[in-house]
């Protein structure tokens, strides 16, 4: 299951990056040339958006690099990656396979345990 969690979680952060840049760029873009009314409108709390951008990404391949040694920090990280690209782009056709990922990773890591120690994490 580390292993496991460690694939998802950087399949998740890879996928993550790329949905972070065009969300980043979106911002940055009608920032600079401007709303369109009805095609390119900004979205309501820009830096809250670019901050999770940035983030989120980070926390699902610094968790997903962590799993196979310190499973509950990596699930964690993983967890808070999945939880920050819902805060930050919610739900739909392109956050819904980093965030998934992100979060089965977590949930994976959070459940594995190393089968010759008496407790899983610590």
């Amino acid at each position: 299951m580390r292993n496991a969690a460690l694939v998802l979680g950087i399949i998740a952060g890879v996928f993550g990056m790329v949905v972070g840049f065009f969300g980043y760029g979106y911002t940055a873009a009608v920032e600079h040339f401007g709303e369109v009314e009805g095609l390119a409108e900004q979205v309501e709390n820009v830096e809250k958006l670019r901050m999770l951008a940035v983030l989120s990404p980070l926390l699902a391949i610094a968790g997903g690099a962590m799993a196979r040694a310190r499973a509950l920090w990596g699930g964690i990280l993983l967890l808070g990656s999945a939880a920050g690209m819902y805060a930050g782009f919610g739900l739909n056709v392109f956050t819904i396979f980093p965030l998934s990922f992100a979060a089965v990773g977590g949930l994976m890591a959070l459940a594995a345990g190393k089968p010759d120690e008496p407790k899983a994490h610590f």
